[in-house]
C-alpha cells in the first residue's frame, strides 16, 4: 500500500488543499483539517465547552452544493481565508480578527442566500477539537481502486475526492481496507495508526467537487452494489510521524506480548 496523495480540508463544506507531507501527533487530528466551520442558523456550538454537533448545523456539500464552486485556501501563517469564484479572487479576509470574520459570513450571505437558516457565523475549533462528521475522524483514508471498481459500477468517472479524504492509496485491492479495520499502519517515520472503524458515506458524495453539479447518488450505488454504503476507513494516530506522497504505509507488527510466569 503506498501514499498516492494527502488532503486536508481547513473549512468544513469547502474545497481540499493538497500536501506533499503531513506529520501526525499521536492523539491528535490530520493537522490542518476541519478547523473552522460557518455555522447555518443557531447550532449551540459553544468553543469554551465544544460538544460535537451534527454536520447539517452548518454549511457543506450534503445540502449546499454551491460550496463547491468557490476554491478556497487557508494561510497558515497570517490565518487568511481566501475564496476564488468563477477563477478570481472574490475574497481574502482574516480568520483571527472580528473583522474579518464579518467579511467572511458576509461573503456567504451574498453567495447563497436562500440556503441560510439564519445570521451565518464563523467558527473556530477550540484545542483539541475539530469539525469533523464523525467525534473521532481523526485520520481518513480512502482506497483509490475501491473508487476505481465502484465508478466501473456506475458507469462513470468519479472524482476521489468526492469523499474528502486525507489519505489517498493505491496497491489495495478493491475494498480491501475494511479488511484493515483492528489493525494498524506504520511508515518509517515512525508514524503509526490504528483502523478503527469503516465510514458510511452520505449524500455530499452526490456532488462532484469540481463543478458543484449533484450528479451521482453514491450511497444508494454503493447499497446496490454491495449492500453497504461505506467507503474509506477512520484511524486513530498511535504514534506521531511524518506522511509523505509515494511512501509505502505498511502494516505493522503486533506488539510482542509479554509472556507471563506462573510460580
Amino acid at each position: 500500500m503506498r501514499i498516492a496523495s494527502l488532503y486536508r480540508y481547513p473549512v468544513k463544506g469547502l474545497s481540499p488543499e493538497r500536501l506533499p507531507r503531513a506529520t501526525l501527533t499521536r492523539g491528535q487530528y490530520f493537522p490542518g483539517d476541519r478547523l473552522f466551520a460557518i455555522e447555518n442558523g443557531p447550532s449551540g456550538f459553544d468553543p469554551a465547552e465544544p460538544v460535537h454537533q451534527t454536520k447539517i448545523k452548518y454549511l457543506m456539500l450534503m445540502r449546499n452544493e454551491a460550496l463547491a464552486r468557490l476554491r478556497t485556501r487557508y494561510d497558515d501563517a497570517s490565518g487568511d481565508l481566501v475564496i476564488d469564484h468563477e477563477g478570481e479572487q472574490a475574497l481574502r479576509a482574516s480568520t483571527v480578527t472580528a473583522e474579518g470574520h464579518e467579511r467572511i459570513t458576509a461573503f456567504f450571505e451574498a453567495f447563497m442566500p436562500d440556503e441560510l437558516r439564519g445570521t451565518p457565523r464563523w467558527l473556530g475549533a477550540p484545542e483539541g477539537y475539530r469539525f469533523t462528521d464523525s467525534p473521532k475522524g481523526f485520520v481518513s483514508i480512502i482506497n483509490l481502486a475501491s473508487v476505481a471498481e465502484l465508478a466501473s459500477r456506475v458507469g462513470s468517472p468519479l472524482d476521489p475526492l468526492r469523499f474528502r479524504g486525507n489519505v489517498m492509496v493505491e496497491g489495495l485491492a478493491p475494498w480491501a481496507e475494511f479488511d484493515l479495520v483492528g489493525q494498524e499502519l506504520a511508515t518509517t517515520s515512525g508514524a503509526r495508526l490504528r483502523v478503527t472503524k469503516r465510514i458510511v458515506r452520505c449524500a455530499a458524495t452526490n456532488v462532484d467537487p469540481q463543478t458543484g453539479l449533484r450528479d451521482q447518488q453514491i450511497p444508494k450505488a454503493l447499497m446496490d452494489a454491495y449492500g453497504h454504503a461505506d467507503c474509506g476507513v477512520y484511524c486513530e494516530v498511535l504514534e506521531g510521524g511524518t506522511l509523505t506522497e509515494g511512501e509505502a504505509l505498511n502494516l505493522a507488527p503486533a506488539p510482542a506480548q509479554t509472556a507471563l510466569g506462573i510460580a
